[in-house]
């Protein structure tokens, strides 16, 4: 009869408001439940995008192509050499690229420490510790790529 449409949300307040609804409905549309995930999906990758995407100075819109450049390159510049990373322990990604990770973990420690000695009550007598570093920053990571046939020569 009439063709299924899906329609993609992301459960955001803007999405759920009735008159969405009501188009979806009318449209014969089924919803997909949140983003689909797939198994190539690269964490580093999306947290860059939603970091990209809330920025408070980030545009609605972009009045030309070299207008999105020129604010990507000064983002990007700010991405890999100001902002902290949850994901490599709360390091800038030019602290791990130039080799100066290890000194400031132990750095952080020493302070920790120092904190801890001082007032061991403000951390409940138990002695705190930096986020710990990663073994391995990867991309997509060699060990775990997923070998994809050809389906013609297979």
């Amino acid at each position: 009869m009439f063709p299924v449409v899906e329609a993609q949300h992301t459960k955001g307040a803007a999405q759920l408001v009735p008159v969405f609804l009501a188009r979806a409905e009318f449209c014969a549309a089924a919803l997909i439940d949140g983003i689909t995930q797939r198994g190539n999906d690269n964490p580093f990758s999306e947290a860059q995008f939603k970091t990209l995407k809330y920025c408070p100075e980030f545009p609605g819109t972009f009045g030309s192509i070299q207008d999105s450049r020129a604010f990507c390159k000064d983002f990007f510049i700010w991405y890999n050499t100001c902002h902290y990373h949850t994901g490599i322990g709360m390091m800038i990604p030019e602290h791990i690229h130039y080799g100066a990770a290890e000194a400031i973990f132990q750095n952080r420690s020493d302070t920790l420490m120092t904190a801890f000695n001082l007032h061991p009550e403000r951390f409940k007598n138990k002695l705190p510790k930096p986020p710990s570093l990663p073994e391995a920053v990867w991309i997509n990571n060699p060990q775990k790529a997923v070998k994809q046939t050809d389906p013609i020569r297979a």
